[in-house]
């Protein structure tokens, strides 16, 4: 492993590494670097705020005070430390990157293999409560239900995945690193599932490797209009809605995606340094694109969830390699132009609360053969309603298995008649 590799990275993992091999891992914090972080909470130097601020202007002084108290006295890394080793865990090296990931197998005759990808600032912890739905489904109340073998990775560059060494990594590159992840665990047709920056990885993987996916579903998936103006005219009221939010989160919620974009170098200082700053910058999210009904930011219930999630990139120092993907992308010359249409079945899962995809718009480059949308649930859909996501995960691959069986008939009636 690369000796730049920060040291809380290289002494969590077990075994020996080599270019191809798959090695055991397991999440062990030194306890030399929970100490420092509560060190660096209790000096914290606070920059007060205007009267009346409230959300709008960023995250309130009054509420991150509030967590980075709980953060210092009540949230228990070591007992969440000790769930996300409930999980069986891997490392491997792909196109000199360090690739960590979950891979729960399933214990039902059967099961698809199921590729899930999540995105900044989410880590694996946003799929920790389907895994078991997803790979035991009798088990958690629904027998009869689609089975999965289920692979979680962390995005290069982000979380246990650790920092990066070397640019380029864009969405085709991470895509191709995650089929070569998949054939390497000898599945060699699989599902995939991708939600923020997974909604455009999981698509890519369908496209460059059609031959080994049987399906995507995604959620928070991101569509653009044509700029033809004739295609506005048809538009339904909820479509203008959608089309409405996505102008409003470029002009006045994508000042993160220009910093990131642009900069990341320069915000990885603060980020890594302070890890106030790197909870604040994660959370403002959290609270920004999840359902506005449940106030996710602010509910009690979900502090350990937020703060796992920032701890896995303070622990990591990644919040400078997870941002080099804004700027990969940015920097990529055709990473906005249209492309071209996937011949693999897509779903697509909408959160009418925040969600931006219109399916006409969709359907130019997805073959789109499941559309389903929710009232409740926002971006972070695995983590805010998991059995909703659960259940539409299900419902897709399930159509798609009945697709094949029918096709399989079909075949079978004509080689009678021939």
């Amino acid at each position: 492993m690369n000796d730049s590799t920060p040291k809380p990275i290289r002494e969590m993992v077990d075994g020996g590494e080599s270019a191809t091999s798959i090695c055991p891992f397991r999440v062990q914090i030194q306890q030399a670097e929970i100490d420092d972080l509560h060190a660096r909470l209790n000096r914290a130097r606070w920059s007060g705020e205007l009267p009346g601020s409230a959300w709008d202007r960023g995250v309130p002084m009054s509420y991150i005070q509030s967590l980075v108290r709980y953060w210092l006295t009540a949230y228990d890394w070591r007992r969440h430390e000790r769930y996300l080793n409930r999980f069986a865990q891997f490392t491997t090296e792909i196109d000199d990157a360090r690739i960590h990931f979950l891979h729960v197998r399933s214990s039902e005759p059967g099961a698809t293999p199921l590729l899930l990808v999540h995105g900044w600032p989410g880590s694996v912890v946003e799929f920790l409560e389907v895994i078991g739905p997803l790979t035991e489904p009798s088990a958690h109340g629904a027998p009869g239900s689609p089975a999965f073998h289920v692979v979680i990775p962390s995005l290069p560059g982000h979380c246990l995945s650790g920092p990066l060494h070397h640019p380029g990594w864009t969405h085709v590159r991470i895509a191709n690193a995650f089929a070569t992840l998949m054939a390497r665990l000898n599945y060699h047709r699989y599902g995939i599932q991708g939600g923020d920056s997974g909604a455009f990885i999981a698509p890519d993987i369908g496209r460059l490797h059609p031959e080994q996916v049987t399906g995507v579903h995604v959620n928070a998936l991101v569509t653009f209009p044509s700029g033809d103006p004739t295609e506005f005219a048809s538009l339904t009221e909820a479509e203008r809605t959608r089309v409405a939010r996505l102008k409003h989160y470029k002009e006045e919620m994508m000042g993160y995606a220009q910093i990131q974009g642009t900069r990341p170098q320069t915000i990885s200082y603060g980020l890594t340094d302070s890890p106030i700053g790197q909870l604040a910058w994660i959370v403002e999210k959290f609270k920004e694109w999840s359902d506005p009904a449940t106030n996710f930011a602010e509910d009690p219930l979900n502090r350990d969830i937020i703060l796992t999630n920032s701890s896995l990139y303070w622990f990591t120092r990644t919040a400078g390699s997870s941002a080099n993907l804004y700027y990969e992308n940015l920097h990529q010359p055709n990473a906005w132009a249209p492309k071209q249409r996937s011949s693999v079945p897509t779903g697509v899962l909408v959160s009418l609360t925040r969600d931006v995809a219109v399916r006409r718009f969709a359907e130019r480059e997805h073959n789109i053969t499941y559309w389903s949308e929710s009232s409740i649930g926002g971006h972070f859909f695995a983590l805010e309603q998991p059995f909703l996501f659960v259940q539409s995960v299900r419902t897709f691959f399930r159509s798609l298995e009945a697709e094949a069986r029918c096709d399989q008939k079909f075949r079978e009636n004509r080689q009678g008649h021939f």
